[in-house]
């Protein structure tokens, strides 16, 4: 048995899925609210049976796996992960011996990290000066600080190190997860007399600490972070992240703030969807995560020299993360913690009304430099242009390079030529990260839901599968609808009784068709059956020709290409329009 055949063995679906979706019996399957939107009326099911879910609203469905994948973020090694420590099962059983001996060190890290995150609460709550940071000068309530877990160093040169030695850690280890160092012959914790607030991963494991200073002093840094350890990366590491992500994927976008505390306040006046990073270093691997929950992020930086340039920076991460970048105007307050405690009505409309970060960054530049002078138009030029080039859509570009020359009276071939001339040479591609789960975009949703449901009463009712003849692979929007296609048009045979088996790795998806056909089709007779296939054939088709002449009509507006160019892209869509129309016929007369 493998570590995934034991999760399953250990764990049901219900119980998983429970932890997030609230639950109702409905029949053999459970019922509840869609986790990926807000609903009034429950579309997503989970089988028991099958182990599946589907989400009727979104078209998404899978296995335990899939669905901690979506909810958390994760790739599929961290959901594994997840569901390991839930089913009580030891990964490093089926793992080589040197991949066995790191995961048990990574354990043994976030055991003593978690350990550590206690001591420093229990210090906090002995510790005025810190108490008085926190509920007077900070304004925190106490249920804030018990869920950031806001702990004290104490000033003592090794109060923690000891600590941890007395619990079985050895100084390697404490050295290892970031909390301690040999100096001058002995071993000293890494903080002392400061406010620790702890990092954790997405999953809500303590990885590292922020350390602010209480007093103070012209010669030590106001905060301190823990170092790089095998926990803690901070090119990676999205403050917030574990209490957020609901707020974000449910909101549909993330707000990015300077500094922790910052992170603090706007979660204790509701507004939850705000995470932190380290400072305005913002990376493409932050953006990333934080695009698997939302595809819109909104910067909440200080816009002095360092939020402006922060900005420029992220515009062309951004773009290769595929993220939409805005920047959030703090109007009443220096930083978000400020207007908060101001009035968190303000905060709450600074973050509706943001701004695209491009359109941001020229309005900075138009109030800081002299358009109307040729030094002035060159110095704007420099630095907009470089944005330009950091951004991977042509059509986005060419919009700005447009823009551009209108606002400051230049030609835009000029523009296009000092573009070109700039573009630096290709760069090495950067290292592989997590796969960005997909953004639910409506079109593609309604697709996927159509090809589900055909495919439905196809897979289990034989007489339907003539509506398939005229559909190709192309106009179905997902592989695995794509291989369940070419493998009924290719068998006649009922596959749930006699023919060959579904296609490998398609399994988990027929098992889906299976609950769809059982909620929505299994009490239909066999003619509402043929019309209702006739009518989702005629709705694939419909999207297919619609997405496919687009372009060919944008073409043929352009003409540009000369009329035996304009011929053929006619004939293109003259042949699309006939396939529709004869899908329309065929459905009527049914």
């Amino acid at each position: 048995m493998d570590a995934v055949e034991d999760i399953k063995s250990r764990l049901s679906i219900e119980d998983v899925i429970s932890r997030y979706v609230e639950l109702k019996r409905a029949g053999r399957n459970f019922r509840g609210l869609s986790p990926f939107g807000s609903e009034k009326t429950p579309s997503f099911m989970v089988s028991p049976e099958k182990q599946i879910w589907h989400d009727f609203s979104s078209g998404k469905g899978g296995t335990m796996f899939s669905f901690i994948m979506e909810l958390e973020g994760v790739d599929f090694k961290g959901a594994l992960e997840i569901l390991a420590r839930q089913a009580g099962v030891d990964l490093t059983r089926y793992q080589t011996s040197q991949s066995g001996d790191h995961g048990r060190a990574k354990e043994r890290f976030f055991t003593i990290l978690e350990l550590a995150a206690k001591f420093y609460q229990i210090q906090f709550s002995r510790n005025q000066t810190a108490l008085e940071y926190v509920f007077k000068k900070r304004a925190f309530t106490k249920q804030t600080a018990l869920d950031f877990r806001l702990g004290y160093a104490p000033t003592s040169d090794a109060s923690l190190c000891a600590f941890l030695i007395k619990k079985g850690f050895t100084e390697k280890e404490i050295h290892g997860a970031g909390l301690g160092s040999n100096r001058y012959g002995s071993w000293r914790d890494m903080f002392r007399g400061r406010l620790m607030v702890p990092l954790a991963d997405a999953q809500g494991r303590i990885i590292g600490f922020t350390a602010r200073l209480l007093v103070d002093d012209p010669n030590a840094p106001k905060y301190i972070n823990t170092p790089q350890t095998m926990l803690y990366d901070k090119s990676r590491h999205v403050f917030g992240l574990h209490q957020a992500k609901e707020a974000i994927r449910r909101g549909g976008f993330a707000v990015v703030v300077e500094g922790n505390l910052d992170v603090i306040a706007s979660h204790q006046v509701g507004v939850k969807q705000v995470v932190a990073t380290a400072g305005t270093a913002m990376t493409e691997m932050h953006l990333k995560a934080l695009g698997r929950f939302a595809d819109d992020i909104r910067l909440a930086f200080d816009q002095d020299g360092a939020g402006i340039a922060a900005t420029e920076r992220s515009i062309p991460l951004a773009s290769r993360a595929g993220v939409s970048l805005s920047i959030i105007d703090i109007v009443g307050g220096k930083d978000p913690d400020e207007l908060i405690r101001k009035d968190p009505a303000a905060w709450e409309h600074a973050i509706q009304s943001q701004q695209y970060a491009v359109d941001w960054l020229i309005s900075q530049y138009q109030k800081r430099l002299n358009l109307e002078t040729a030094v002035g138009k060159r110095e704007f030029t420099d630095v907009i242009l470089k944005v330009i080039r950091g951004i991977d859509d042509s059509v986005e570009q060419d919009h700005y390079v447009g823009r551009l020359a209108k606002l400051i009276d230049i030609s835009p071939d000029a523009l296009r030529e000092k573009l070109r001339r700039g573009t630096p040479a290709p760069v090495t591609k950067p290292l592989k990260s997590l796969p960005k789960l997909p953004a639910l975009d409506p079109h593609h949703v309604e697709r996927v839901k159509a090809q589900n449901q055909l495919l439905a009463i196809t897979f289990h009712r034989q007489e339907t599968r003539v509506l398939l003849e005229p559909l190709t692979a192309e106009m179905l929007p997902d592989q695995d609808g794509q291989q369940i296609l070419k493998f009924l048009q290719q068998h006649k045979g009922d596959p749930s009784k006699q023919g060959p088996k579904p296609p490998r790795g398609t399994s988990d998806y027929a098992k889906i068709l299976v609950l769809l056909y059982e909620e929505l089709y299994q009490d239909l007779d066999a003619l509402e059956l043929l019309y209702e296939a006739a009518r989702l054939q005629v709705r694939l088709i419909d999207y297919y020709v619609k997405d496919k002449k687009a372009p060919l009509t944008a073409a043929l507006r352009a003409g540009s290409d000369g009329d035996k160019h304009a011929t053929e892209l006619l004939e293109q869509v003259k042949v699309l329009d006939t396939l529709l129309k004869e899908a329309k016929e065929n459905m009527n007369a049914r």
